[in-house]
């Protein structure tokens, strides 16, 4: 085992190489807890059996000396920086119930407080910790192509263009494309899907996950410490190192909380004995009960252990959440402006309809294929692909012309034909059936006519296709009481078509990039709480005019990771009802926890006041108790 001391940093990746930490049981915080547990121990033996007053006694001195010097440094620390803290409030209980005969209450006051602090930092570590695990999937080795064979290298040997090899069952050691083979990758660790991806030449692969089946050759396009895994670990660690406006206005309120508490318990310590002759040693050791059950740890710690649970659970189903900030944000809006090409649709047009005029549709399709192929249009390719995919082969076509924004004309087979929109056929003057093709576009399709110099043979329909449980996220949405409004800089039949078949009832069409910010000024204006759902890259600018920026389908993208405070990794409109979820169970667990804290220390406190409860119950349900009970609620969401 590597001792945490020893742990060093990789000047390539810019993470811990040695990652791996000493078992539980050899941590020093451990010892500390099981040599004063057993000091504790004997000590209660003693006095309960009335077998050695003297030796009880120093037992428990055993035991604070053990379990509070931390504690008394760090209270030592505070006061020299001209501040009270809990360790400021235990080692004053402490002290005082020793100087007043409390030995056992002294020691477990400092040991019970001792334990909730491990804990506390247990949990933390274990939320913060669970993401970074996953570069351990990274291979240290590659198995690298050369000139003369494979050759095991050291990932770091590698650089961006070399050829690696990964076979199935390997986990693929750096971000590449495909240049040889094909196989199916499990994802989840960056995009967190659970189900294996294809993958075949030209496709992107990243650094982490899995190959399950066949042998493929990766051209390295990002060199260590650089892939998306690695920025994904990077970014959640920033993320759960920035407190919320609710952590910050905790810890506000613990600041002017502790010296209040430190009032108080003196006030019960000292008052009623000089004005009512009290007896001192009981109204001292009321004191120290009240300020010890006071202890705020539950209270201070409700809002960063959910917050980072919650980023922690994001991170690990492919949405990288750069804050509390944003968790809060989402759980207040009430519009989600959502882009719709790339966002709400694929972005790849796809043949809906083939409506026949005259002639039949293979040689339509033909004709198509064969001028379409010449052109690099979106339109043209899946006019091209659609016919691939109907068995129709490409005849060569000669004297090709195209008319930018128009269309295309040539000869196929030796006659003359023309494809393009309605317009280029209405230039010509050449006629066709208005009727179907405004069935057509009312769809929100776009028509394309293919025909002779004389007529007009058919009109192809293409339609971005909209992606799978866009309908039922917008429906969640407006479940959820928040206003799905969608933005395009497409035209306004288009946009009308998509926003009718999603149930979106407000939509902004015919936008440009700098029409979309304004869009979006207004909509903050309206509605105050405003997200935005974008490609992260063509977006980018309106993305950053809302309160919180969601970048969609980012795996890969560098510049969607660095601009959006939201990314999801994946192209996965559930992942946007997941992230509402998230967001709402969240805020929701930071405000039980603040209640149970406060609610639970409110009545021990009275019962202190009253001499009700002693000083072993104070620490031990008061702090560490309710301590455990936040930090269990706030672990729940990793199980989201």
């Amino acid at each position: 085992m590597v001792p945490e001391h020893n742990r060093v940093e990789c000047p390539y990746c810019r993470v811990d190489v040695l990652r791996e930490k000493p078992p539980l049981w050899e941590r020093k915080s451990i010892s500390i807890i099981l040599s004063s547990g057993v000091l504790f121990a004997a000590g209660l033996v003693f006095e309960l059996m009335g077998l050695w007053e003297t030796g009880a006694l120093i037992l428990f001195l055993g035991t604070a000396i053990i379990a509070g010097v931390p504690i008394a440094k760090k209270g030592i620390q505070a006061l020299g920086e001209k501040r009270l803290d809990v360790n400021v409030l235990m080692t004053a209980a402490a002290v005082g119930a020793f100087s007043i005969g409390y030995g056992a209450e002294g020691a477990a006051v400092l040991l019970l407080f001792y334990i909730a602090e491990f804990l506390e930092d247990y949990a933390g570590e274990r939320a913060r910790r669970s993401v970074g695990k996953l570069l351990e999937l990274s291979p240290e080795t590659v198995v690298k192509k050369t000139e003369s064979g494979e050759k095991e290298a050291h990932a770091h040997e590698v650089e961006v263009g070399d050829r690696v090899v990964v076979r199935p069952g390997e986990r693929v050691p750096l971000d590449g494309k495909v240049r040889e083979g094909s196989t199916s990758v499990n994802q989840a660790p960056v995009t967190g899907e659970s189900m294996p991806v294809s993958k075949g030449e030209g496709d992107e692969v990243f650094a982490g996950t899995l190959n399950e089946e066949g042998y493929i050759e990766l051209e390295v396009t990002k060199p260590p410490g650089k892939t998306t895994l690695t920025k994904i670990i990077e970014l959640v660690r920033e993320a759960q190192e920035r407190e919320s406006g609710t952590q910050r206005l905790v810890n506000k309120v613990a600041s002017y909380y502790t010296p209040i508490i430190l009032g108080l318990a003196l006030t019960v310590a000292i008052a009623p004995v000089i004005i009512f002759s009290q007896p001192a040693e009981n109204w001292i050791y009321r004191g120290l009960v009240l300020l010890a059950v006071s202890c705020p740890c539950a209270f201070v710690l409700s809002t960063p252990i959910s917050m980072v649970s919650g980023i922690t659970s994001a991170a690990r189903n492919g949405l990288l959440i750069k804050g509390g900030t944003y968790v809060e944000e989402i759980n207040e809006e009430r519009v989600l402006a959502l882009d719709k090409t790339r966002t709400l649709t694929k972005g790849r047009p796809e043949v809906t309809d083939i409506a026949l005029f005259d002639g039949s549709e293979g040689e339509v399709l033909r004709v198509a294929v064969s001028l379409e192929s010449k052109t690099k249009h979106p339109i043209a390719e899946s006019i091209v692909a659609h016919g691939k995919g109907h068995g129709v082969e490409a005849a060569e076509a000669e004297e090709f012309e195209s008319m930018p924004g128009k269309g295309i004309k040539g000869l196929v087979d030796g006659e003359k034909y023309l494809v393009g929109a309605r317009s280029f056929f209405d230039e010509l003057e050449i006629e066709y059936p208005g009727d179907k093709i405004k069935d057509l576009e009312a769809q929100g399709k776009t028509v394309i006519l293919v025909g002779k110099e004389d007529r007009a043979l058919a009109a192809i329909g293409v339609k971005d296709k909209i992606r799978e449980n866009a309908a039922e996220m917008t429906e969640e949405l407006k479940e959820n009481g928040i206003k799905p409004v969608m933005l395009t800089g497409d035209n306004e039949r288009v946009a009308r078509a998509i926003a009718e078949e999603l149930g979106i009832d407000e939509f902004h069409a015919g936008l440009l990039p700098e029409e979309k910010v304004e869009a979006m000024k207004k909509l903050v204006e309206e509605y105050e709480h405003v997200s935005m759902v974008g490609d992260g890259v063509n977006d980018a600018p309106a993305l950053a005019e809302a309160h919180v920026g969601i970048a969609m389908g980012a795996a890969g993208s560098d510049v969607a990771i660095e601009t959006a405070d939201i990314v999801l990794m994946e192209d996965d409109l559930e992942k946007v009802g997941y992230l509402m979820r998230l967001g709402h169970k969240t805020m929701g667990t930071v405000r039980e926890n603040i209640i149970i804290s406060i609610l639970t220390k409110g009545a021990l406190a009275v019962l202190a006041v009253f001499g009700l409860i002693s000083l072993a119950v104070a620490v031990g349900v008061g702090d560490m108790g309710i301590s455990f009970v936040v930090i269990a609620n706030a672990l729940r969401l990793g199980l989201m």
